[in-house]
């Protein structure tokens, strides 16, 4: 069984914590706290790593949990972990007897600023493994040959992990509030739901009519504009063999007619009738499935407001899967900005360019190989671990 816990200097921060005066080396003991689903512990044998500079250290849990990293230098770090569990061992563990295929434990402390000697706790959270994961976001943009901002060829890719056939129909896909002023941060969202929502702008979905089965290691590519885009631009993509288009009603995007349109359930925005990919960042994405009418669910406006827009108030539980997309500023990353909660994704990512048109995609990176040799993607629940950027790589395509 695979355990990994990686603890990453945060070089991303906004600022950097000057520490030129505080030379002397501390110890870092890192505890880990179980799921609450567990009810059978599972402390001992877990490799920490510790990355700085290039440098990577490694310790091992011990039976109470804890890994101790000795002699280093205080700073700002984030914190992670992530390990894979059987059905067996998850049925073991947690005495529940539903069938899975597999499972993974991971948690994640963003920021964590280590300055003395302490014992920190990393919480963790159990998500069950998904066929149908987020791939790859392209929401970067690029410039046309003109050197005019090109949005056009934006796109979302949905791949299946498993080594069946799955049917993605009825697929519902939500982009995640993106205002540059949060509408609800975390705290906000602890406050008035109790954690137990997410705010959406935008839902489309997959049409439910007729089935719509993807191979194993198949994926699904979801456009706004299902047309030929290099011939703009070589950093685009030819997107005509798309399997969705997000219908631009509004005429700004070219459509292709022989392209099946996804269907659009809300959106915050009357006269934005595609996908609202901002280029430069923040545009999570989540995939979710409900049987429940998601015109009848609830809208807010924005935290302590009662008028201007408003968002779709998503129940976490209806959600199998979220990418944390974050601005790359001037300034570094702001974790505080982040609008997915940890258990639906611990970490982030984010292209190089604080601007964006440069068009980068953001990706999973693989981890293994399948017994038919379709690729298995990362996925351990944190963004940070799983994602990677790339200005080449093309859809349906994970190995460059």
């Amino acid at each position: 069984m695979k355990r990994l816990l990686y603890l990453f200097t945060a070089g991303l921060l906004t600022a950097c914590v000057d520490y030129s005066d505080a030379t002397q080396e501390i110890s870092a003991r890192i505890q880990l706290a179980m799921p609450e689903e567990f009810t059978a512990n599972d402390f001992e044998g877990h490799e920490i790593r510790l990355m700085q500079g290039g440098q990577v250290l490694t310790a091992i849990t011990d039976a109470q949990g804890i890994a101790t990293f000795r002699g280093i230098v205080p700073d700002v770090y984030d914190i992670s972990c992530s390990w894979e569990l059987t059905a067996e061992e998850y049925q073991q563990l947690t005495g529940d007897q539903q069938v899975v295929s597999g499972c993974t434990v991971s948690g994640s402390l963003n920021a964590h600023l280590i300055k003395e000697e302490q014992t920190i706790t990393l919480t963790t959270n159990l998500s069950i493994n998904r066929d149908i994961i987020i791939g790859k976001i392209y929401y970067a943009g690029s410039k046309d040959l003109n050197n005019r901002t090109y949005m056009a060829g934006k796109y979302v890719e949905l791949y299946n992990q498993s080594d069946q056939e799955v049917d993605v129909s009825g697929l519902y896909i939500g982009m995640v509030e993106a205002e540059s002023k949060q509408a609800y941060t975390l705290e906000n969202l602890h406050e008035a739901y109790a954690d137990s929502v997410v705010l959406l702008k935008q839902v489309f979905r997959i049409p439910a009519a007729s089935g719509h089965k993807v191979a194993a290691g198949g994926t699904v590519l979801i456009v706004n504009s299902a047309v030929d885009h290099t011939t703009n631009n070589a950093m685009e993509n030819n997107l005509t063999d798309a399997d969705f288009e997000a219908k631009d009603e509004s005429g700004r995007n070219q459509n292709n007619p022989a392209t099946p349109a996804l269907e659009l359930g809300y959106s915050m925005y009357a006269a934005v009738s595609n996908m609202n990919l901002v280029q430069s960042g923040p545009c999570g994405v989540v995939i979710f499935r409900t049987d429940e009418d998601v015109t009848t669910w609830p809208k807010t406006y924005a935290f302590g407001k009662s008028s201007g827009s408003q968002w779709m108030l998503v129940p976490k539980r209806v959600i199998i899967d979220g990418v944390e997309v974050l601005s790359n500023k001037a300034t570094g990353i702001d974790v505080k900005t982040k609008r997915l909660y940890d258990d639906i994704d611990a970490g982030y990512t984010y292209i190089n360019a604080a601007s964006g048109w440069n068009g980068e995609v953001v990706y999973r990176k693989t981890n293994k190989r399948a017994a038919d040799g379709h690729a298995i993607l990362t996925d351990t629940n944190n963004s940070s671990n799983d994602f990677q950027t790339s200005a080449t790589i093309k859809p349906r395509e994970y190995d460059e």
